[in-house]
C-alpha cells in the first residue's frame, strides 16, 4: 500500500486538505486560464472545422466567404445567448442544468446524455486532429503510429486532469499563446500580401457563383452552402464550456464567465473567418497526409527563406497539436461534472459524483478517458468520421437550452425588464441552432451520424433504467424513514431512565460503534437491531459520521460548513436518543471525500478510548445480487470491515432487506 501511495503521488499528486482556508482560491481560474482551458475546445476547433466546411465546398472555393462570414455570425449570436444563460444561473448553467429547471428534469436528462457523448468526442477529435497536425510535420511512413501516439496522448491528459485543474492547464498556457501569435500573424499576413488581387477576386467571385448556379441551380448553391456550414459546426462547440464551468472559475464568477466569453467569441471568429479566407487566397488543396492549415502554412512562406519558413510552420503546426490537446481539456473539465450532477440526481451511479484526494472527479475522468480511447479505435483516429460523429450532440444541448430560455423569458415577462430583449436574444439563438441541428442530421445521418444518435438513445434509455431503479430503492428507503419520528416522538414522551448527567462512562465495558451517514431509517434501523440482537450487552455507544464532500457540496467554505453542521446535528440526535435509554453516548465526525480514509483515521481514537468495542454497520440487500446493483450502490462497509478486521478489530454488518 505504501509503494502504490508512493507511485500515486508521484504521477498524481499528494492528497489536497479541504479544511485549508485557501483551497477554493487555488483551486479556481482567472478569466485568463478559463479562456486556455475552457475556452481552448472552441479555439481548437478551428483546427478542423474550416477545414472540413472548406473541402465540403466541392471545388466552389469562393463560397466559403459566405460560410466564413455565417460562421464568425452564429459565434457572436451562441456567445451572446450563453451569456444570458450564465447570468441567470450564476453557480453554473450548463445545458444539463438550464433545460432541467427550464423545461423538465427529463428534458435535462436528454440533454446531459447528449452533452456526455460530446465531451467524450471532444476529448477523441481533439487528440486525434492533434496528432493528424504532428504527424503532417513528419514522413508518410511514419504515419503506421499515429493511431497509437494518440492514445498515449489521452492517457497523459487523464493523468494531468488526475492532479487537478490549473495542473492540467499551466504547463500549456505558452503553447497555446504561440499558436494565437503564428495563427493571427499568417492570416495578417497572406491578407495584406493578396489585398491587391481583391477586385480580381470579387469578379472570380461573382463568376463562380454563376457558374455554381449553372451547374447545380440556384437551390443547390443554397443547399451547398448549408452543408458546408453543417459540417464546420464543430466550431461552435466549445460555446458552451464556459457556462458548464462556471464552478471553477474565480470570484465574481459570472464577470469572469462573461469576460471568459468575450475572449472565446472574438478569438474564434477572427481565426476561423481569417483561415477561411486564407485557403481563399493561397488556393490550398488537401495534400496526401497533410491538413489544410499545413499546406496554408507551407504556401504562404514559399517565398521565405527555407529554414526561416519550416522554423515558422514547425512551430504553428506544433501549437496547433498542443492546443487541439487543450481543447480535449473542455472533455475532462466539464464532462465530469456533467456525470456528477447528472449522478446527484440519480441519472447515473453516484459513485460518479465522488471526489478524489486531489478534489477532482477521478471517476468521471476516467470513464471519459475509457470511452475516448474506445472510439479512436473504432474509427482509426479518422477525424473526417469523427467530425461527422461530433458536433451533433452539443446542437441537441443548445436547442434544449435555448427553448428553455425562450420559455423563461416569456413566463417572467411581467416581472423582468426588458425582457423582449432578452427573449429576442435566445429566440434568435433557437431559430439558429434548431436550423443548424436539422440540416446536421439531414446531411449528417447516413455518413454516420446515425451512430452517434443510437449511443446517445442506448445512454438515455440507461438513465431511464438506473432513475427508476433509484427511484424504488428511494420509496423503500422512505418506510425506513418512518422510523425516525417514530423513535423522535416515542423518546419525547419517554421519561429518561437517568439524566445524562447521572450516565457513568465505563471505559472497560462493552461499546456498539455504529457507522451512521445521517440521522435517518438506516441508522436508526442498525441501532435497533443492535439493541435487539444483543440485549444489554452493550453500555456505551458510539456513533460516528463522516461529512462526505463532493461535487455537490464542494461549492466553497459555507457550503462545507453547511455540511458539518448537518453532521453535528445528526449525531447529537443520536446521542439525545440512546441517553433517553440510559447508555453513555458519544460522537466522533469528520469530513473528507473517502469514508474509508477518514473511519481509518478515527478508529485508533476511537479503540484508545473503548478498548472493548464492536463496530457496526448497516448494509442494503437485494433479493437478487448483480454486477448493476454493486455499479449503482456502494459497498463501503464490506470494505471498513476488511480493513479493520486487519487490524484484530471486530465490525459486524447488519442486514437491511429491500
Amino acid at each position: 500500500m505504501q509503494l502504490i501511495k508512493k507511485v500515486k503521488n508521484i504521477f498524481i499528486g499528494k492528497s489536497r486538505d479541504i479544511k485549508d482556508n485557501t483551497i477554493f482560491h487555488k483551486l479556481t481560474l482567472v478569466a485568463f486560464f478559463a479562456w486556455v482551458g475552457l475556452g481552448a475546445d472552441g479555439l481548437s476547433s478551428s483546427c478542423y472545422g474550416p477545414q472540413e466546411a472548406f473541402l465540403a465546398l466541392n471545388g466552389h472555393v469562393y463560397l466559403s466567404i459566405f460560410v466564413g462570414l455565417a460562421s464568425a455570425i452564429t459565434i457572436f449570436i451562441i456567445s451572446a445567448s450563453y451569456s444570458q444563460i450564465v447570468e441567470l444561473f450564476p453557480t453554473g448553467g450548463g445545458g444539463y442544468l438550464v433545460a432541467s429547471k427550464l423545461l423538465s428534469p427529463t428534458a435535462g436528462m436528454v440533454s446531459g446524455c447528449a452533452l456526455l457523448i460530446d465531451y467524450v468526442l471532444t476529448i477523441t477529435v481533439s487528440i486525434a486532429s492533434g496528432a493528424d497536425a504532428i504527424f503532417s510535420l513528419l514522413p508518410l511512413e511514419w504515419h503506421s503510429y499515429r493511431l497509437t501516439f494518440a492514445v498515449c496522448a489521452v492517457v497523459v491528459m487523464m493523468i494531468l486532469n488526475m492532479r487537478g485543474v490549473k495542473e492540467s492547464i499551466l504547463p500549456l498556457i505558452p503553447i497555446f499563446l504561440l499558436f494565437l501569435a503564428t495563427h493571427i500573424f499568417i492570416i495578417f499576413y497572406v491578407f495584406f500580401k493578396h489585398s491587391p488581387e481583391l477586385p480580381q477576386m470579387a469578379t472570380t467571385m461573382n463568376f463562380d457563383f454563376r457558374s455554381a448556379v449553372s451547374q447545380v441551380g440556384f437551390f443547390g448553391v443554397i443547399f451547398l452552402i448549408l452543408r458546408a456550414y453543417s459540417m464546420g459546426a464543430g466550431t461552435y462547440t466549445g460555446l458552451e464550456a464556459v457556462s458548464n464551468g462556471i464552478p471553477v472559475l474565480r470570484d465574481p464568477k459570472v464577470e469572469t464567465a462573461k469576460k471568459t466569453m468575450k475572449y472565446m467569441a472574438f478569438s474564434l471568429a477572427f481565426i476561423v473567418l481569417g483561415l477561411m479566407l486564407s485557403y481563399l487566397f493561397c488556393k490550398v488543396s488537401l495534400e496526401p497526409g497533410k491538413t489544410l492549415n499545413a499546406v496554408l502554412f507551407q504556401r504562404a512562406t514559399q517565398s521565405w527563406n527555407a529554414d526561416t519558413a519550416y522554423i515558422f510552420i514547425f512551430l504553428a503546426l506544433a501549437s496547433e497539436a498542443a492546443l487541439l490537446f487543450v481543447g480535449a481539456q473542455a472533455g475532462f473539465l466539464d464532462g465530469p461534472r456533467v456525470l456528477a450532477n447528472m449522478a446527484l440526481d440519480r441519472w447515473f451511479p453516484g459513485r460518479f459524483s465522488t471526489l478524489s484526494d486531489r478534489l477532482v472527479a477521478q471517476n468521471g475522468i476516467f470513464i471519459m478517458s475509457v470511452l475516448a480511447v474506445i472510439i479512436m479505435f473504432f474509427t482509426g483516429g479518422s477525424v473526417q468520421l469523427l467530425v461527422i460523429l461530433y458536433s451533433i450532440n452539443v446542437f441537441i444541448t443548445f436547442v434544449l437550452s435555448q427553448l428553455g430560455m425562450v420559455r423563461h423569458w416569456w413566463m417572467s415577462r411581467s416581472v423582468v425588464k426588458a425582457w423582449y430583449r432578452k427573449l429576442f436574444v435566445n429566440g434568435i439563438g433557437l431559430v439558429l441552432t434548431a436550423s443548424i441541428l436539422i440540416s446536421m442530421i439531414i446531411f449528417k445521418f447516413f455518413e454516420g451520424g446515425w451512430v452517434t444518435l443510437l449511443i446517445t438513445s442506448i445512454l438515455i434509455a440507461s438513465a431511464i433504467f438506473i432513475k427508476r431503479h433509484y427511484y424504488k430503492t428511494i420509496k423503500i428507503l422512505h418506510r425506513l424513514n418512518s422510523l425516525v419520528s417514530a423513535a423522535e416522538a416515542e423518546a419525547s414522551v419517554k421519561p429518561a431512565n437517568k439524566a445524562v448527567g447521572e450516565i457513568k462512562f465505563d471505559p472497560k465495558a462493552k461499546t456498539a460503534v455504529l457507522l451512521a451517514s445521517g440521522f435517518n431509517g438506516m441508522g436508526l434501523h442498525t441501532l435497533f437491531g443492535i439493541m435487539r440482537l444483543f440485549g444489554g450487552a452493550f453500555k456505551n455507544f458510539v456513533f460516528v459520521e463522516i461529512g462526505v464532500v463532493d461535487t455537490g457540496n464542494f461549492k466553497g467554505a459555507q457550503e462545507l460548513d453547511h455540511l458539518q453542521a448537518k453532521v453535528n446535528n445528526d449525531l447529537g440526535r443520536y446521542a439525545a436518543l440512546v441517553n433517553k435509554s440510559g447508555f453513555y453516548a458519544k460522537a466522533f465526525s469528520a469530513m473528507g471525500v473517502d469514508v474509508i480514509e477518514e473511519v481509518d483515521k478515527l478508529s485508533p481514537k476511537i479503540l484508545e478510548e473503548f478498548p472493548n468495542a464492536v463496530f457496526f454497520g448497516g448494509q442494503l440487500v437485494f433479493p437478487e445480487d448483480s454486477f448493476i446493483l454493486r455499479m449503482l450502490h456502494n459497498h463501503t462497509v464490506f470494505t471498513l470491515q476488511k480493513r479493520l478486521y486487519r487490524q484484530g478489530t471486530p465490525f459486524v454488518i447488519l442486514p437491511i432487506r429491500v
